[in-house]
């Protein structure tokens, strides 16, 4: 799986949800690869799409569509500043990855050295049914260089909440650290409406 996330400032949310149901209405059906996308609006109006493809060649190949190009000309227009773009090709799926039926859902960036153990940690469903049994689906996705952007679905966000006042589990001084590594200097984007397409 390949992911590309998509984040910028936008005070019009509306017009850019419609833009983005349009995508899918009119040209998802003719997007290679297209799996899916989870997408929102922060309460300080910051977009955040997170696309999913079967692989790199088949969003570039979307990327490189002539319909394409014009719709996202127009998301630009919409859009208050620059857009940031982040693709990512080591992606690893929470529970089988993301669900449309989510209440809530919160983006997770930040950086950590050791994505080996984070992805192992983030892929212990035992540990996150026991410690977090309102988490029903997520996926994490990896760049190069560390950073990593990690969209966790929830039942819903009073459910969310209640889970954020819990104690961490007893786990190895190790898994502690690769958790306190991760949440260090990262940046929360909660999504109290999100919305989202699949193929």
């Amino acid at each position: 799986m390949f992911i590309q996330i998509i984040q910028g400032r936008c005070t019009r949310p509306d017009e850019l949800h419609a833009l983005v149901d349009t995508w899918r209405e009119e040209l998802a059906p003719g997007a290679p690869g297209w799996l899916g996308g989870t997408y929102g609006f922060t309460d300080d109006d910051q977009f955040v799409g997170v696309v999913r493809f079967d692989s790199r060649d088949s969003a570039m190949a979307n990327s490189e569509r002539t319909e394409q190009g014009a719709w996202a000309e127009r998301m630009m227009a919409l859009m208050d500043g620059p857009v940031e773009f982040h693709d990512c090709d080591d992606v690893t799926l929470m529970m089988d990855g993301g669900r449309d039926d989510a209440g809530f859902v919160q983006i997770i960036r930040g950086r950590v050295e050791d994505t080996d153990r984070l992805k192992a940690l983030m892929t212990d469903t035992d540990l996150l049914h026991e410690v977090r049994p309102e988490i029903i689906g997520g996926t994490l996705a990896i760049e190069d260089d560390g950073t990593f952007t990690e969209t966790i679905a929830f039942t819903s966000e009073a459910a969310a909440r209640e889970g954020e006042k819990k104690d961490m589990p007893d786990m190895p001084e190790s898994e502690r650290e690769t958790m306190r590594q991760m949440l260090k200097e990262a940046t929360f984007y909660d999504l109290h409406h999100p919305w989202f397409a699949s193929a």
